[in-house]
């Protein structure tokens, strides 16, 4: 029975930020590839037949290249200290990144990596373990502690040239 209540407070205290669907539309989402530095990565944002987030394409270290990003911007979302983020995701064996935005206009990001292990699963990820970081680089400020955010993005870039490919199913605040 605690579990069973367990269960549906912690239902009732999440935020779904996207749930995939055969409905969901490719264009709420932005490519945002090397080529803004002079790169040549490519990726791609589609919804397949199953109604997942397809984010593949190919990275390319040519021309000081190596990322391909997707990104999503909404409403401010409140958080907590305690708050998470939950993925259902499924990757091709490769890292990715996690960021977010607390402030879409921000510099910045704060950011985590997380691997994929080829099969559907479940990335549930501490909002305050996420750091500051701009262009690849740490930078000298403290860990997410802001109130709310209104921006995730899914960056690859693991410095070789590869092709790549993760699925989305949910992505929900708790």
């Amino acid at each position: 029975m605690h579990f069973l209540i367990t269960l549906l407070f912690m239902m009732t205290q999440a935020t779904t930020i996207y749930n995939f669907n055969k409905n969901s539309k490719a264009s709420d989402w932005t490519i945002v590839n090397d080529g803004v530095m002079g790169g040549l990565s490519y990726g791609n944002f589609t919804i397949n037949q199953a109604g997942n987030g397809v984010f593949s394409g190919t990275i390319s270290l040519e021309n000081n290249g190596g990322f391909s990003s997707v990104r999503y911007r909404f409403t401010p979302l409140s958080t907590t200290a305690k708050s998470k983020v939950v993925l259902r995701i499924k990757g091709d064996g490769k890292k990715y990144q996690f960021r977010i935005k607390d402030q879409s206009s921000a510099y910045y990001s704060y950011i985590t990596t997380f691997a994929t292990t080829g099969e559907w699963e479940t990335i549930t990820i501490d909002l305050n373990s996420l750091y500051p970081s701009f262009r690849g680089r740490r930078i000298a400020a403290p860990n997410y502690n802001s109130d709310s955010f209104e921006e995730i993005v899914f960056l690859v870039g693991n410095k070789k040239q590869e092709s790549f490919q993760l699925l989305l199913d949910s992505i929900v605040l708790q």
